[in-house]
């Protein structure tokens, strides 16, 4: 899904423009990188990108690593952790990577100037924790040229990585994710328990109608996390459950699209639930916004657009942007019996960045699946949000 694409989750690339201005001097106003993860997902200047058409078309490990053929890309991390007496984190680690020209020219280029520094792709990382029993929030970003061994993305081994944050493969099935600045650090073991999960199609992840509009999008889910996450200067043993999302497309997004909210739920059963609306001008879903749920064996069910309901039972204003974002839900989806409601665990997860902002944080649910009592943990994204009631408040003048 979008950011899942989207979804979740983001690519805010305004600034991208300027700090790599190291990139071509002929770079000219079409070639300029959108300023938002909106514009990026709908930006027309796809000629010379591949898209994604095919159902059926991922492979392991191969797909594993990075896509540059396509215009956007990213490996999302996300998980709930809990010490043994009981104190609960979130956390979000999510490397964005945006193609500013086709490879085949960015190839060209570098073939012709002959410099590790010469590259036409472009990495972004957001991370976060939150801390729910202090109910603090700690995010940051960084960027980085895809060159001189700055950042980059890579199948076999696997290896994601901006700068000394990254993600790699220890063993099969186990990969580290490792992140650290002055206040805040994560280290994680994640263990595979469940086959990779292929969204819409045999993987290809439809976000409208129109042929193109599509993403390559596979998860895995119910991963045991356990490792520690450090808070200032006291050093947390934590252990849980993490999500994991890698997704890539070319302009996925059509006109109309304001934003979209995305569902990562992983139960107590061991089934998972992944689920995407995109929201339109004039209060619309998208027809083509559509979920997966997991059953515990790793096999799974499509859920689409009329399989569900849900509505939102409470919101929380920011201070920093002024958007109202839903912080409680109640979702129906009768296909498989499932009846939940549920909440963030603390309100404000919302991540004000260098070029905009979105809302990711750490969610319960509890209610029941076929009659039978269940909870999840999980994560919700919600982009959108700030522009969205800013067109509003503008229009209402």
């Amino acid at each position: 899904m979008l950011k899942r694409i989207f979804l979740p989750a983001l690519l805010l690339l305004g600034v991208v423009a300027s700090i790599f201005f190291w990139r071509r001097q002929q770079i000219s106003a079409e070639t300029t990188p959108p300023s938002n993860l909106i514009a990026a997902l709908s930006d027309p200047q796809v000629e010379g990108f591949a898209l994604a058409t095919e159902p059926n078309n991922i492979e392991f490990p191969r797909d594993l690593g990075a896509h540059n053929d396509y215009q956007t890309e990213w490996w999302y991390y996300t998980g709930n952790l809990a010490t043994a007496e009981g104190r609960e984190f979130g956390f979000q680690f999510t490397i964005f990577r945006r193609a500013l020209e086709p490879a085949s020219e960015a190839q060209e280029i570098v073939d012709s100037e002959a410099s590790e520094w010469r590259t036409e792709q472009v990495y972004l990382v957001h991370f976060t924790v939150s801390d729910i029993a202090e109910e603090q929030f700690y995010h940051s970003e960084r960027y980085a040229r895809g060159g001189a061994g700055l950042a980059g993305a890579q199948a076999q081994p696997y290896r994601v990585f901006v700068e000394d944050w990254f993600v790699e493969e220890v063993e099969d099935g186990d990969v580290v994710l490792s992140a650290e600045n002055a206040n805040y650090a994560l280290n994680l073991n994640l263990t595979q328990t469940l086959p990779p999960i292929l969204h819409g199609e045999g993987g290809l992840s439809a976000k409208s109608l129109e042929a193109g509009n599509a993403s390559y999008y596979y998860s895995f889910v119910q991963q045991i996390a356990e490792g520690t996450v450090r808070i200032g200067d006291e050093t947390f043993n934590v252990t849980g459950k993490a999500w994991k999302d890698h997704e890539y497309s070319t302009s996925v997004l059509t006109e109309g699209a304001l934003g979209w909210d995305w569902f990562s739920l992983q139960f107590d059963d061991g089934s998972a639930l992944m689920l995407f609306q995109i929201r339109r001008e004039g209060g619309e879903i998208e027809p083509a916004s559509s979920g997966t749920f997991v059953y515990p064996s790793g096999e799974s069910v499509d859920i689409d657009r009329e399989d569900w309901g849900l509505t939102v039972d409470n919101r929380w204003e920011s201070g920093d942007t002024g958007a109202s974002y839903p912080v409680a839900w109640s979702l129906d989806i009768p296909k498989i019996g499932l009846a939940v409601t549920g909440e963030a665990k603390m309100e404000n997860q919302e991540l004000v960045l260098t070029a905009g902002s979105y809302w990711e944080g750490a969610v319960e649910f509890t209610g029941t699946r076929e009659g039978n009592a269940i909870s999840a943990e999980g994560y919700i994204e919600m982009t959108g949000y700030a522009e969205q009631d800013a067109a509003t408040a503008i229009s209402a003048e």
